[in-house]
């Protein structure tokens, strides 16, 4: 019996996968748990409006994560940071507080945990950050640390 799969199951397939299995698996495990449902031309159809649906959402996605790139890869921040004598940073520049100067200055919202830092920022100057808006699109912002 071919059989659509709802859901990831272990040792069969993925959610969207058609696989044949036995009537009685299909009947007595699958079925009734709604695990997948039986590979008619009304659920084969449906499932391929399904995949059109979501291969155009994720194009939609991707193309705003472009647009927002050009829109952001221009733009600088800048963050006071106090200094003491010699020029020690007290302190250190965080994802957040990189978000939040964005949201300030700029208007953008940024999620912090977007924000790839491989360390918080501990010295003055201009500094480039990666910003990933989608998997495939990664920005770049100017982050300048100025002492206070």
């Amino acid at each position: 019996m071919k059989i659509i799969l709802l859901e990831d199951v272990k040792s069969l397939g993925k959610k969207g996968e058609i696989v044949n299995v036995s009537d009685g698996y299909a009947r007595n495990m699958l079925l009734p748990k709604k695990l997948g449902v039986e590979a008619t031309p009304a659920n084969l159809n449906s499932l391929k409006l399904q995949h059109a649906h979501q291969e155009k959402v994720a194009q939609e996605s991707l193309d705003a994560a472009k647009a927002f790139k050009e829109k952001l890869d221009p733009c600088s921040v800048s963050i006071p940071i106090k200094v003491g004598e010699n020029g020690k940073v007290f302190g250190s520049v965080s994802a957040q507080s990189i978000a939040d100067a964005a949201k300030a200055q700029l208007g953008f919202d940024l999620d912090k945990k977007k924000i790839q830092l491989a360390s918080p920022i501990k010295e003055t100057g201009e500094q480039t950050v990666e910003i990933k808006l989608h998997p495939q699109v990664t920005a770049l912002l100017k982050v300048i640390v100025t002492a206070e």
